[in-house]
């Protein structure tokens, strides 16, 4: 079994992602206009009715927006949350079309084993997810002001990680946002600044060496850009003689397009 993910969005304005077997297709979060959503299931060639579910990470606005139209638009499509994230999503998703998973335990949907693991956030019950197919690993971990070695040990074997690189610290302190909200976005349950991801990924390839695909994702529109951000990772990994290449290739989750089809 082979399989493909793709970023629809990933940015402070919105997020969703698809991840697809040959049998089963499922989205993480639906932050995204509907129609944007629908667009980048035809342009990576999948047919709605393939997708089974979406997952949900937590219930802030940049991640549920479209769950009540993509649940109308897909026949029979299911939306996963945990229950404290369920208690606090407003917006309408028939109970029917209500999924539970309680977090860090594993489940199946089609021939996907799903395993969501908690992340450091200003929400009710925020998750990570880790899908796994034929010994292949996928993970997406954004919206964490930190990663704890729990964290680390669910990502660290990833063969695709899609990991935040929300800002650039010295962007966010010299930038236009009021102090409570740099506050809030520096701290443990905001995000992951492009230093912190970096190091992140020097102490995953030190400790859990094999060829993998790093994107980094959820970049701030006001506080990063594609530009800073790769090359604040990159300088943090050479600072740890750490060279990208073959065994370990780095691209950019985009805000606002769709990104490559990447296959494992």
């Amino acid at each position: 079994m082979t399989m493909k993910f793709c970023s629809f969005a990933s940015g402070s304005s919105g997020n969703c992602y698809l991840i697809k077997s040959e049998e089963t297709a499922v989205l993480i979060d639906a932050g995204i206009s509907g129609k944007r959503i629908l667009a980048g299931l035809e342009e990576t060639g999948t047919p709605r009715e393939m997708v089974s579910a979406i997952l949900v990470t937590h219930e802030h606005i940049d991640h549920v927006k479209s769950l009540p139209v993509m649940t109308k638009r897909i026949p029979g499509l299911q939306v996963y949350a945990n229950e404290a994230t369920w208690d606090q999503i407003d917006r309408p998703v028939p109970e029917e079309r209500r999924e539970l998973f309680e977090t860090g335990e594993e489940f199946q949907i089609g021939d996907l084993t799903i395993r969501p693991f908690p992340v450091s956030h200003d929400a009710a019950e925020p998750v990570g997810f880790s899908i796994y197919g034929d010994g292949q690993q996928i993970s997406v971990c954004t919206d964490s002001g930190f990663i704890s070695d729990e964290i680390f040990e669910e990502i660290a074997e990833a063969d695709l990680l899609l990991l935040e690189a929300n800002h650039e610290k010295e962007m966010l302190l010299f930038g236009r946002y009021p102090y409570p909200l740099k506050q809030r976005i520096l701290g443990d349950e905001g995000h992951l600044s492009n230093l912190h991801c970096g190091e992140c990924l020097c102490r995953i390839v030190n400790e859990k060496p094999k060829r993998r695909m790093v994107l980094l994702g959820h970049l701030s529109h006001e506080n990063n850009t594609p530009e800073v951000a790769m090359q604040a990772i990159i300088n943090t990994l050479e600072e740890d003689r750490i060279f990208t290449g073959d065994d370990l290739q780095i691209e950019v989750a985009m805000r606002d397009q769709i990104s490559d089809i990447y296959e494992l």
